[in-house]
């Protein structure tokens, strides 16, 4: 689902990644955890991720106080601490400002009447 943001300016952060071959325990469970704890956060705007090789989550804020109160939430550093030991073999974190955002939604089509 794409994430409904508020106009900008808000910013991103784009968390790309890909998964070690060390076995994944707990990963799906703790990446749910973090978006569930995420969304408890003040400043906290929505969240969209997708996965295959190469996972890329991005998670959007109000402001840059807000990313980092969330960078240091104690469950988030032990979920980042994990990430480093077991689950990826390389990761990236950028954070950007939006300054523009704009959408496209094709129109419901009602049931036909024949």
């Amino acid at each position: 689902m794409i994430a409904q943001t508020p106009d900008p300016p808000y910013y991103a952060v784009i968390f790309s990644s890909i998964k070690s071959p060390e076995e994944q325990d707990e990963y799906a469970e703790m990446a749910e955890r973090m978006v569930e704890l995420a969304t408890l956060q003040p400043g906290f705007l929505g969240v969209e991720s997708a996965r295959n090789e190469l996972g890329i989550t991005v998670s959007y804020w109000k402001n840059l106080d807000a990313i980092r109160q969330w960078k240091q939430h104690t469950e988030h550093l032990l979920a980042q601490q994990k990430g480093r030991e077991s689950w990826y073999a390389n990761y990236k974190t950028r954070i950007c400002k939006v300054e523009r955002d704009y959408d496209f939604e094709k129109e419901s089509i009602g049931p036909s009447h024949s």
